[in-house]
């Protein structure tokens, strides 16, 4: 592609675009959540570069912070006038936008992108059609800070009988283990999901996302192990209204500035983490992964790992050119410059080779070698049971929900 172009484009958070006028111009609204550098002066350069190789086509970015992004979308994609472009995390809640009504059908506008990105893109297909692209996937892990591991003498754990041991190492040294933005749920319940993952075999998490029962023991002792860590009081002071990506007293803003051990998040870390210190290189060479420990009692898969992705869908009401500029977007030159950029795991293939942390090319490595790949429990259940599902893991991090109760909530919210 063109050497990025980082011109200031309108962050309006208005929607629709679609032929503007007489003028015959059209205008397409993107909504994404790259509201930090490097993913958002990245994105800004790929819509500058398309605008000046399609005359005409003018592109109007709404960058917004994830949690920001998601109630905004929930209302927009609801009313008349809703972004023509936009982030997409698939599973059960885009299967409700396509009950709906609201999303393009790309399977015969993009066949070779979609094809570019092989099985990847299953987690934004429904019934064999595709209704958005995933453009990074990777996989949930602890990120760490490698100096206080070892200023307290411990390694990143296999089992998670070692890592309550490390956690118990890191407090004895006066360190304060892990972080964890529980103010935006999400982040606490990846304990979960990651628990279920090890606890529940494959068949069985599956099966809960076709019929939504969830009484199989499986999904109470998931509890019962993010019970045990929770109960060792590893997490930063005030956890429980932190948020995951907000600023340097963030979760990731204090694991990226040297004040926490740990932290369990998604592929997207780094990226995140460099725009939250003053030098914008987060832990540098200190920052390193580990897969979440295995739990040797577990029926499922020790091997197995809980991923996610961001996707981008157009829009039913989006005008053609939508179509075309997601195709820009997914091209190999696009999704090379992408990896690059240290923000998250390109998914057309044969462009892993432009991932540059070496962090995250462990993290693509696990992710491929893994035996099967988790889609977030709360996207593959859809919003009501991951809504619910969210919220009682919440609970149970403050202390006032039980292992019990989050099955309870979630079969509850599943009727």
């Amino acid at each position: 592609m063109a050497a990025v172009a980082c011109a200031a484009l309108l962050a309006a958070c208005g929607g629709g675009g679609g032929d503007d006028s007489a003028d015959g111009e059209t205008t397409l609204t993107w909504w994404h959540n790259g509201n930090n550098d490097p993913l958002k002066g990245y994105w800004e350069g790929v819509a500058a570069d398309y605008e000046a190789e399609n005359p005409g086509v003018n592109i109007e970015i709404s960058a917004l912070q994830n949690e920001d992004l998601r109630s905004r979308l929930t209302a927009a994609l609801q009313s008349n006038d809703p972004p023509d472009l936009f982030q997409q995390w698939g599973g059960g809640e885009m299967a409700q936008q396509v009950e709906s009504g609201l999303l393009m059908d790309l399977t015969e506008e993009l066949p070779e992108e979609i094809e570019s990105v092989g099985g990847s893109a299953a987690g934004w297909q429904v019934d064999g059609a595709t209704y958005g692209l995933p453009w990074s996937l990777g996989v949930v892990g602890f990120w760490y800070n490698k100096a206080l591991f070892a200023e307290a003498g411990v390694e990143p754990p296999a089992t998670t009988e070692e890592l309550l041991s490390v956690i118990d190492d890191l407090e004895a040294a006066g360190l304060t283990p892990a972080a964890v933005g529980a103010g935006d749920k999400w982040p606490a319940a990846h304990y979960w999901y990651y628990a279920a993952v090890r606890e529940c075999s494959e068949e069985t998490l599956t099966q809960a996302g076709v019929d939504l029962d969830f009484s199989d023991p499986c999904f109470e002792r998931a509890g019962e192990l993010v019970e045990s860590i929770v109960s060792a009081q590893p997490f930063n002071r005030g956890f429980l209204g932190t948020s995951a990506q907000q600023g340097a007293t963030s979760s990731a803003g204090l694991l990226a500035n040297g004040k926490v051990a740990m932290e369990l998040m998604g592929h997207w870390n780094p990226g995140v983490m460099s725009g939250l210190t003053e030098d914008g290189e987060g832990l540098g060479e200190d920052l390193g992964w580990f897969p979440f420990p295995t739990a040797p009692d577990g029926e499922g898969d020790q091997a197995a790992a809980l991923s996610g992705g961001d996707g981008f869908s157009c829009s039913v009401t989006a005008p053609p050119e939508c179509a075309d500029f997601l195709a820009y977007v997914m091209s190999p030159e696009v999704q090379r410059g992408f990896g690059a950029t240290g923000a998250g795991i390109p998914t057309v293939q044969g462009t892993e080779d432009s991932l540059e942390d070496p962090n995250l090319v462990t993290v693509a490595e696990y992710r491929d070698q893994a035996p099967y790949v988790q889609l977030y429990l709360d996207t593959a259940y859809g919003p009501n049971v991951g809504g619910a599902l969210n919220d009682a893991v919440s609970l149970l991090f403050a202390g006032e929900s039980t292992p019990a109760d989050i099955v309870a909530a979630i079969s509850s919210a599943s009727s």
